[in-house]
């Protein structure tokens, strides 16, 4: 059967009452379709015709596409042409929901049905008159497998449009006011879901708040608004996660500063504070038995409004300050760590390690404070301050660390975040530094003492030692504290976690007492700190792959400090507001930092150094001259790169400045070879005179061996014949004979008549020895 056949065919066919059966028939020809792909194009014609009049045969026409979607073994250009027809009937959405459904699982479909806007199509039909209820219902998961199934961006794309919020507006609303059941309370959540993925897509804020349809709001807050007018909420799960959709809502939309003034009109700061008190149930709920959160519930909300007031509440600072939120979160403070029996239940994501206790409540309060006094707004500060945080939070960091688990995360963050609070307000304000004193310096030094053990466990402990050096920042620059810090041997633990705390040592050093307990101080292998600081440089120009010979000396005077990376960037020019490698490098490893330090400890006398040690120390004393012409050097290349000429006396200035550098370098390689030649001329001069230690004492060792060999050839003869046998011989530290011990058995002297075998009674002296030292 030819195409032409079949449009002769239709031509016939004026009437649609016979669809049904004609649907029959193109099954039959559909199941042909994957051996002949030619009976797509034969088909396409019929269901062009079958939708001509829709308005007249409208049951009908429903009937046979929803015989035809049930059909699940058709090609795939067959069900994208069956997919499209359907959609552009526009008009029978109310049939076809459940059919729609059934399409919408397989991820071709999928594709298809957004290829026809589709999404769009559902959302703006999902509130038809509807007596049977589905449709809302099927719109939903025809919506929620389109975005499973299909491509996420597309949909969120297609629902983003302003007639989709309103019609997304309506369909929550009409559930919020009439749904009852329990699959009408998840249908409004799914529908708030679906809001929140359109609200995270870029670009589809402004909808909701040029066009005032952030509807969202109003049942969050207390309002007086005709479209809550008669909400009563039954408190049930679906409830509860209802008000946390919303609240995670607030946060994604905070993203559009448009959001704010939305927020500020509705006083939605002003919500968040009253959630997030202490989950203490009222008199009068208890007294009039009426309906309300469980304690559990309480939790998460409060939780949540905590977490949400964290991103929300520095971009509202205003109304921050007008709710007087600082005072809220200190009073929930001391709730947290006040004696209150209070057992947490642990149910939520934003519960994690509180069950039983009040943690997670002091983990979400932490980092509110955190997020608002990062802003440096001085009044919030200020107000801080003034109502005593500073002491607040020494109290519960030591409370904290008092605990049984070091390793437990929870703890570890907020301990961190204290001492990340405590350094901002502290670090540039003396009145303040005064307030954190010896308290602050004990706490300090106390997890200074922790070391660094456990920096890559993973769990927090290298965020809390980082912190922790930043909070000697606290100490800096006030003497009291200064002092008491040192007096608690706080420069020496800096010292131990040395590839850290470069800049607080900087800064420690303009105290004149802070240099000699750098210098006295040894770690456990006996090392100075200076040797340290070299060694460390010595790592990290090994690792920036800076040239040097086998003994640590300067190998291209041209380049004394050049890093490989400053090398692969020889042939490029930068920007005027762009630093250059010379520059960037110097943030990007410890070499300035070290040699900071020197200079606030000085070059000269520093104890425990070797050869290479002076050696290195020659380059770093140059350091800022090396890093000074390596400066002018990229900007002479530039010049060159970039085809400009310098006039006569620029350039000579400048090619006199490049010489300078380096004849510097190669007056520093000169004084290296003088170093590396004296401590050669040292070790050689150490050798010989301990090989003339050596030799003399071989001398001696060989004279003492001829001495003894004299007595005993002179006096073993005699010894043996007139007192004994030489049991042994050994030397003393006496000179000559004197030095000389001999172990002798006395043989007793027999008289004549004992010869003759008569018995004798023995000598008790027979077992008693005799020394010739004697």
């Amino acid at each position: 059967m030819s195409e032409q056949s079949a449009k002769n065919f239709f031509n016939c066919l004026k009437l649609l009452k016979e669809l049904t059966a004609i649907a029959k028939i193109l099954n039959i020809c559909a199941e042909k379709v994957t051996d002949h792909p030619e009976y797509v194009s034969i088909l396409l014609p019929f269901l062009k015709e079958k939708t001509s009049d829709e308005l007249h045969y409208a049951q009908d026409v429903t009937e046979f596409l929803s015989h035809m979607a049930s059909s699940q073994e058709h090609k795939s250009d067959f069900r994208t042409m069956m997919i499209l027809s359907v959609l552009k009937i526009t008009g029978l959405f109310t049939g076809l929901h459940t059919s729609m459904f059934h399409f919408t699982t397989t991820d071709m479909n999928c594709s298809s049905i957004l290829h026809a806007r589709g999404a769009e199509t559902v959302c703006l039909h999902m509130n038809d008159h509807d007596p049977t209820g589905q449709v809302l219902f099927r719109s939903s998961e025809i919506l929620w497998n389109l975005l499973e199934r299909g491509n996420k961006e597309v949909v969120t794309a297609q629902l983003g449009t302003l007639e989709c919020v309103l019609s997304l507006k309506e369909a929550f609303f009409h559930l919020l006011n009439t749904g009852s059941g329990h699959s009408d309370l998840q249908l409004r959540n799914d529908l708030l879901v679906i809001t929140t993925l359109i609200a995270e897509s870029p670009g589809s804020h402004s909808i909701f708040y040029e066009n005032k349809t952030a509807y969202f709001i109003y049942v969050l807050v207390k309002s007086h608004n005709p479209l809550i007018r008669n909400l009563k909420l039954s408190y049930s799960n679906e409830d509860l996660k209802m008000k946390k959709l919303l609240l995670n809502l607030l946060v994604v939309m905070s993203r559009d500063l448009a959001a704010l003034q939305l927020y500020k009109e509705e006083h939605v700061v002003l919500a968040l504070l009253a959630l997030m008190k202490p989950p203490v149930a009222s008199l009068s709920e208890c007294q009039s038995g009426s309906r309300h959160w469980s304690a559990a519930q309480k939790e998460e909300l409060q939780l949540q409004a905590l977490a949400t007031l964290a991103t929300i509440g520095p971009l509202m600072l205003e109304e921050y300050i007008s709710c007087e939120g600082s005072t809220c979160l200190l009073l929930l403070l001391d709730w947290c760590v006040g004696p209150d029996s209070y057992l947490g239940q642990g149910h939520s994501f934003h519960a994690t390690g509180g069950r039983g206790g009040k943690k997670a409540q002091t983990r979400h309060c932490i980092r509110v404070l955190r997020s608002v006094t990062s802003l440096g707004e001085e009044s919030v500060n200020q107000d801080l301050c003034d109502q005593g945080i500073i002491n607040q939070l020494l109290g519960i960091l030591m409370q904290i660390d008092a605990g049984p688990d070091e390793d437990d995360v929870v703890a570890l963050e907020i301990k961190s975040d204290i001492q990340v609070i405590l350094s901002t307000l502290c670090e540039t304000d003396m009145h303040r530094k005064e307030l954190f004193g010896s308290e602050g310096v004990e706490m300090a030094v106390h997890f200074l003492k922790k070391g660094s053990d456990k920096f890559y466990s993973g769990l927090g402990h290298n965020k809390l030692v980082l912190s922790t050096v930043d909070c000697v920042s606290c100490v800096v620059g006030c003497y009291t504290t200064e002092d008491y810090f040192l007096v608690k041997d706080g420069v020496f633990l800096l010292l131990n976690l040395l590839s850290f705390p470069f800049f607080i040592l900087y800064f420690l050093c303009d105290n004149p007492n802070t240099v000699p307990y750098i210098l006295t101080w040894r770690d456990g292998n006996g090392q100075t700190a200076p040797r340290l600081l070299l060694q460390l440089w010595r790592e990290e120009e090994e690792e920036l792959g800076v040239p040097r010979n086998q003994h640590g000396s300067i190998a291209d005077p041209q380049r004394p400090i050049h890093s490989l990376f400053q090398l692969d960037e020889a042939q490029l020019s930068f920007p005027a507001n762009v630093p250059s490698a010379a520059v960037l490098e110097m943030s990007e490893n410890l070499r300035s930092k070290i040699y900071s330090v020197f200079c606030k400890i000085g070059f000269q006398d520093l104890p425990g150094l070797l050869g290479k040690d002076y050696v290195t120390l020659t380059i770093i004393r140059r350091y800022l001259d090396f890093k000074v012409g390596e400066v002018w050097d990229e900007i002479s290349r530039e010049l060159s790169l970039e085809g400009v000429r310098p006039i006569s006396p620029d350039q000579e200035a400048l090619s006199t400045i490049c010489k300078i550098a380096e004849d510097t370098a190669k007056r520093i390689v000169e004084e290296q070879n003088s170093i590396l030649e004296h401590h050669q001329k040292e070790d050689i001069r150490e050798e010989k005179l301990t090989y003339t230690e050596v030799r003399s004492k071989g001398v001696e060792i060989a004279y003492m061996k001829e001495q003894l060999a004299v007595v005993l050839t002179f006096c073993f003869g005699v010894f043996q014949h007139f007192i004994g046998h030489v049991v042994g011989v050994e030397s003393t530290d006496a000179q000559g004979p004197a030095g000389v011990k001999v172990t002798l058995v006395r043989t007793p002297v027999r008289a004549p008549s004992q010869d003759k075998g008569e018995p004798t009674i023995p000598n008790p002296d027979y077992f008693s020895t005799a020394s010739s030292a004697d």
